[in-house]
């Protein structure tokens, strides 16, 4: 169509140079004129006008009097001029500007292109991924397109339909939503929690939960699909909007919503579809109105996860248990409608029974077994074994294991059950006087400790209890871990039995005669021993000796010879200086071995100087006697040598005997 209008414009204004007939020229032009009048549009916002035609006056030309020497120079053609040809034709025409928004209409289209009449002296083509949010245009919808050129290269007219949209999608966007408009958008693709809609050229956030009123699984199924939305929100700043479709069928669904609400009764009966499965029950669309069976309103027997009884989309009959005044929150149960499984329970079944069944639940405290779908009996713990020292229920069984009890109690009307296993074995304290008779030796299973003993178990339900204090006859235990584990073996003797209370008194040292009998006459008052050290305490240390005893020394008794004290792990002689045969007690001195060899060199010390005294005192007195003998002689003699060596004589005897004593 541009090279026709061109080619009228050429004819119109220029005039066709090599024209052998000009005599028919003015119908032609005519004919022209009107054809370019007729093809023109609306102006922008106006219905289409069409002008009606200026008539051109035929000129009553001929060959003869057709003025040439004008026509050669432009100034007429017949009766009418060029300037008003060229005014004429440029009334036809729409005027436009670049960069402007007009309305325009579909002349043809394919899969390709859409071609634009906007009453140009030529069309223009828009490319139809422009239009693929509107799969219903057809030739002859009014679109809107954004001048882009008038004319390029080609002397095509560009327009864009995308950004006549865009130019005006935000005044649109917020009228849509001010007046709560309806309108289609194009799904382009997913992102993050929803998908992206191409509204009116701008991009749109369709979040996940407003595509439908049912939970979506498959969001892919939705894309390159157009649909219809509503805007429910915009954010001017950021340039952001949020559409929903979900909000058109609500609208929808409002009005049955309102319909089934006003007609709910506790105890009806209705059909719904599994709406939507969680770990704590089933929603279900009851036409409108969701309901929730919660997972304990499944099924009478146990439900791990609401998948086991029912599937997604499916339509079962449902109960209604209750609703809140205003009937927004609705309770659904589908177990209701079944009888009650204690209902069916067997009428001769009673305490005493055995029964059979499947444990369906674990606690520490013990086990449900259920005998029949829906009817459940409770094993405590202190019903699976005869044993006192009570464990975890998960150590006799497990989840799965199918069981064999005794039926304990029984109570129909509470629809409680309780059960036993042990009852199916003997009760081992029935015969414990015969089988562990005071004095004998069993092999034991040490099970838990305390501070004044170790438990142990001699049997599946009998044990006893080994008193800290009967465990070695030589160790001093401080706590029970130091002389066994648990877990392990020991070999214990019965000492006592209380069958009332079922408890034993058990020992382990009394499996040994008892060594202090002999180490009454080893470590005897005054004997002297090595000994290491092998504890520091505030109050003393604790010494090892030979034989595995130990004994206890106070700090003083540690001061060595040279006055420094003894240390960890040092061997020294030590002097027993007490020993208590009855409470196991040893006391010791090593300071004690030098202090009494000080005593006795002292001892012996004084002894001989008071001996040496006692004998410078008789001399002297035996020499005073002399004296005075002499002194009483008439005559005094003169002293020999012989004299002299009779008193060297009787001096080295008297220094003799001093020496014995």
């Amino acid at each position: 169509m541009s090279e026709e209008l061109n080619k009228e414009e050429t004819v119109n204004v220029e005039g066709v140079q090599e024209m052998s007939t000009p005599v028919e020229e003015t119908p032609v032009l005519e004919k022209e004129a009107k054809i370019s009048v007729d093809d023109s549009v609306k102006p922008l916002e106006e219905p289409v006008k069409k002008e009606s035609t200026p008539k051109i006056k035929k000129a009553p030309v001929s060959q003869e009097n057709f003025d040439w020497d004008a026509y050669e120079k432009g100034e007429s053609y017949g009766d009418v001029t060029k300037d008003q040809l060229i005014e004429t034709y440029n009334k036809s025409l729409s005027k436009i500007n670049d960069r402007e928004v007009v309305i325009g209409t579909v002349t043809s289209m394919n899969k390709r292109e859409v071609v634009v009449n906007i009453g140009y002296k030529s069309d223009g083509v828009v490319s139809m991924n422009e239009f693929r949010y509107n799969p219903d245009l057809k030739v002859g919808d009014e679109v809107e397109v954004y001048i882009e050129s008038q004319e390029d290269k080609k002397g095509q007219l560009i327009l864009s339909h995308k950004k006549a949209r865009a130019t005006r999608s935000w005044d649109r966007v917020n009228t849509a939503l001010e007046n709560n408009e309806i309108i289609k958008g194009y799904v382009k693709c997913r992102t993050k929690g929803g998908m992206i809609v191409d509204v009116f050229g701008i991009e749109a956030f369709l979040p996940g939960s407003q595509i439908d009123v049912k939970p979506i699984r498959d969001y892919d199924i939705f894309v390159d699909k157009t649909m219809e939305f509503k805007v429910v929100k915009i954010n001017q700043e950021f340039k952001n909007v949020v559409v929903s479709h979900k909000a058109l069928i609500e609208a929808e669904l409002e009005k049955q919503k309102k319909d089934i609400i006003a007609k709910l009764e506790k105890g009806q009966v209705l059909e719904g579809i599994v709406k939507n499965i969680t770990t704590y029950g089933v929603f279900i669309d009851l036409g409108g109105v969701d309901g929730l069976i919660h997972i304990t309103d499944l099924s009478w027997g146990r439900v791990s996860h609401p998948e086991e009884v029912v599937k997604l989309d499916e339509k079962i009959n449902v109960v209604i248990l209750d609703f809140d005044d205003d009937k927004k929150r609705i309770a659904l149960g589908l177990k209701q409608l079944t009888p009650h499984p204690w209902d069916a329970l067997d009428e001769n079944l009673k305490v005493g029974d055995i029964v059979k069944g499947k444990v369906v639940v674990m606690a520490d405290y013990g086990a449900f077994i259920e005998i029949a779908p829906g009817v459940e009996g409770l094993i405590h713990v202190s019903e699976m074994s005869w044993t006192q020292h009570l464990r975890s229920a998960q150590d006799f069984m497990k989840v799965g294991d199918d069981v064999e009890a005794v039926i304990l109690t029984l109570d129909r009307d509470e629809r409680k059950m309780s059960l036993g296993i042990k009852q199916l074995k003997s009760d081992p304290w029935e015969d414990v006087e015969t089988k562990y008779a005071i004095g004998s030796k069993h092999t034991a299973k040490v099970r838990n400790f305390t501070n004044f003993g170790v438990f142990v178990e001699i049997e599946e339900g009998v044990e006893g209890l080994v008193h800290i204090s009967d465990l070695s006859w030589t160790k001093k235990i401080k706590h029970p871990s130091e002389f066994t584990s648990i877990g392990s073996d020991i070999e214990v003797q019965v000492l006592e039995i209380d069958k009332e209370n079922r408890r034993l008194s058990l020992g382990h040292k009394q499996l040994e005669e008892n060594p202090w009998d002999v180490f009454e006459t080893l470590f005897t008052v005054g004997s002297i021993h090595e000994g290491t050290i092998i504890e520091l305490l505030d109050k003393g240390a604790v010494i090892s000796l030979p034989y595995g005893v130990e004994g206890f020394a106070t700090p003083k008794h540690l001061i060595k010879e040279d006055g420094s004290s003894a240390q960890l792990d040092e061997k020294l002689n030590f002097k027993v200086i007490e020993f208590n045969k009855d409470s196991k007690r040893i006391i010791l001195s090593h300071s004690r071995i030098f202090e009494d060899e000080q005593r006795v060199e002292t001892k012996k010390e004084v002894a001989a100087a008071t001996v040496e005294k006692k004998a410078e005192k008789k001399s002297k007195k035996s020499k005073e006697k002399k004296e005075e003998e002499i002194s009483q002689q008439p005559v005094m003699e003169k002293t020999t040598l012989g004299d002299i060596s009779e008193l060297a004589e009787l001096r080295e005897k008297m220094e003799d005997e001093n020496d014995k004593k």
